[in-house]
């Protein structure tokens, strides 16, 4: 893809910037050396997707469960995930390694056994390169990482446990991204605040600083605020010569008019973000939306990266196109299973399953709600931890989900509702354009 095209040319290049995880470039050159092109990383992240999937189903059926053994193992080769996997992406580092890392805990944990130092070691490597190398990731490692620690006990104490880690990582990781990997300032930190600030401008009468009346009505002739996704408003080709002035002001300037935009048109700015959370969400949404199933053709590029001969490639990633197509591939139907599946989860967190579902649900909870103030593009491979972490969840607490009848039919009719909505909306709205080009120009949001 093109973030894979992108990311290799700073492996060869070295010149490093932080609007891609520098940490995965610095790894890619670590592995260069045992073969070029995409083959070491896809041999690292195809291996821990493969070696967490394989110590979870053997944990389980071992600990007396085959048919949630088998269940894990049929979630291990879903088209969808296996397909996305198959593309050398930070989205897919990060599902390995986090996968990688819950395999070494329920390997130990549903054996009844404490998990060695050297294992500690192992799982803490693994989720803090997964956090280094998606930017939103810390909303799901650091509540993963709270949940699964024996301390502290109390509720209370995790969450601000967790507040607190993700605010701290928040400040540190640029300094990391700068000082550690010596990535320059890409100017990516000012994607958030332009964003949010061209949908409050073009949403109320006045104008919004820091836009002048003239850049308003240029966002607004050119259709250019979209909840798809944010590249209109700076896109050469579409807005991005009215935004030039405001993209280059400085992160803290722009994140003070947010502020002070939000204050005063709390409104828009809440009818925005829900839009844009409905949008990555894939719910209300029109049919044949892009970026939801895994390419099978490499993006042109001049370094080498060609695409597969392989004809198995086409049709299974066809396979997955279908998948995406389904609610299974709505990441809102994940996200509402996800708040259904706590109260069952907390009811058995005592128990080594019981646990581990509690961490990896409030996991994806947390990466799933953070949507709704940090996001920017619709992209479905930004949901993969959550798209796997919540069925996941589902298999450890499968012998004894412990629902009352009124549970049960509540949540049969949550989960209704959701999908009914979704299957109305894909056959009532007009089918969405089909390339990015045609996203980037349509004249709705």
């Amino acid at each position: 893809m093109y973030d894979t095209v992108t990311q290799y040319g700073e492996v060869l290049s070295n010149e490093v910037d932080d609007w891609h995880p520098p940490v995965m470039v610095r790894l890619w050159q670590l592995l260069l050396p045992l073969g070029a092109r995409t083959g070491p990383m896809f041999v690292l992240q195809a291996g821990l997707y493969a070696f967490g999937f394989a110590l979870i189903v053997a944990a389980l059926a071992k600990s007396g469960r085959p048919f949630a053994a088998l269940a894990a193992a049929v979630l291990a080769v879903s088209p969808l995930l296996l397909g996305w996997q198959m593309i050398v992406l930070k989205d897919a580092q990060m599902l390995g390694a986090l996968l990688a890392a819950i395999g070494i805990v329920a390997h130990y944990r549903l054996g009844d056994r404490k998990v060695p130092a050297t294992a500690v070691t192992a799982v803490a490597i693994l989720t803090s390169y997964a956090t280094l190398v998606r930017a939103n990731a810390l909303f799901a490692t650091v509540p993963l990482v709270v949940m699964l620690l024996p301390r502290p006990v109390s509720t209370v104490r995790r969450a601000t446990c967790a507040i607190l880690g993700i605010l701290v990582l928040l400040a540190a990781e640029p300094v990391i991204n700068h000082r550690l990997f010596g990535a320059s300032s890409s100017g990516v930190a000012n994607s958030q605040p332009l964003f949010d600030l061209a949908a409050v401008a073009v949403a109320t009468p006045a104008s919004v600083p820091p836009f002048t009346p003239a850049e308003r009505w240029g966002l607004l002739e050119k259709h250019c605020v979209k909840a798809f996704f944010w590249d209109p408003v700076t896109e050469p080709s579409a807005c991005g010569p009215t935004t030039e002035r405001v993209d280059a002001l400085p992160e803290r300037d722009l994140y003070v008019d947010l502020a002070q935009a939000i204050v005063s048109h709390p409104v828009a700015y809440a009818l925005h973000r829900l839009a844009h959370w409905n949008s990555t969400e894939r719910w209300l949404v029109p049919p044949g939306l892009i970026d939801a199933a895994p390419p099978d053709e490499a993006e042109p590029n001049d370094e080498g990266l060609t695409t597969p001969a392989n004809p198995l490639v086409p049709w299974w990633q066809a396979r997955a196109g279908w998948e995406a197509s389904t609610p299974l591939g709505w990441p809102i139907v994940w996200t509402a299973l996800s708040l259904l599946l706590l109260p069952a989860a907390w009811r058995r967190r005592a128990q080594p399953e019981g646990g581990i579902a509690l961490a990896l649900l409030v996991s994806a909870a947390s990466l799933e709600a953070s949507f709704l103030v940090i996001s920017i593009a619709s992209d479905l491979r930004y949901h993969l931890w959550s798209m796997t972490s919540v069925p996941l969840g589902l298999v450890f607490l499968s012998n004894d989900i412990r629902w009352t009848r009124r549970e049960w039919a509540g949540a049969a009719a949550v989960l209704g509702l959701i999908i009914a909505g979704g299957t109305i909306s894909r056959s009532a709205l007009p089918v969405a354009p089909d390339s990015y080009q045609g996203m980037l120009h349509a004249p709705s949001g």
